[in-house]
């Protein structure tokens, strides 16, 4: 039997980190529950305070296809690195200075999206196809592959 998979970041503002990776992944922010224009009418109506209404959010593939990534707000901040990464596949297909040069593109991309650059790494054949790490904005490793 397949099991469907949720994504699930622990995180200090969820609604940013998720709109960021929204953009990073072409998703869009989840939905407000039906009969809602908005989350914040949602969650008033639930009896959310104010001061609750960033404890979650999440983004889905709006061609529903990926996985649904959801940040939720903890108190402890980010101590180490990730034991587990996201790979974000930015030039599939693509060999040497032609993947390179593809994954230097998004990596600015990202970069104006509030990401850092960590390394670069080359092609090392005949398995190292070449990648960069990267953080998100709370620090999350990640790696354009």
């Amino acid at each position: 039997m397949v099991r469907e998979v949720q994504i699930t970041v622990d995180c200090a503002g969820p609604a940013a980190l998720a709109s960021f990776w929204a953009e990073v992944l072409g998703y869009r922010l989840q939905d407000p529950p039906p009969g809602f224009d908005s989350w914040d009418a949602a969650l008033a109506s639930m009896g959310v305070p104010p001061e609750h209404r960033d404890d979650a959010s999440a983004v889905v593939d709006a061609e529903g296809s990926g996985p649904r990534l959801y940040f939720q707000r903890v108190p402890e901040g980010k101590a180490a690195k990730n034991r587990l990464h996201l790979d974000v596949r930015a030039a599939p297909g693509l060999e040497g200075d032609a993947r390179m040069a593809a994954l230097e593109v998004e990596c600015e991309r990202l970069l104006a999206l509030g990401a850092t650059r960590v390394e670069r790494h080359e092609p090392a054949p005949p398995l190292g196809s070449g990648w960069i790490v990267m953080t998100d904005p709370e620090g999350n490793e990640f790696c354009l592959d």
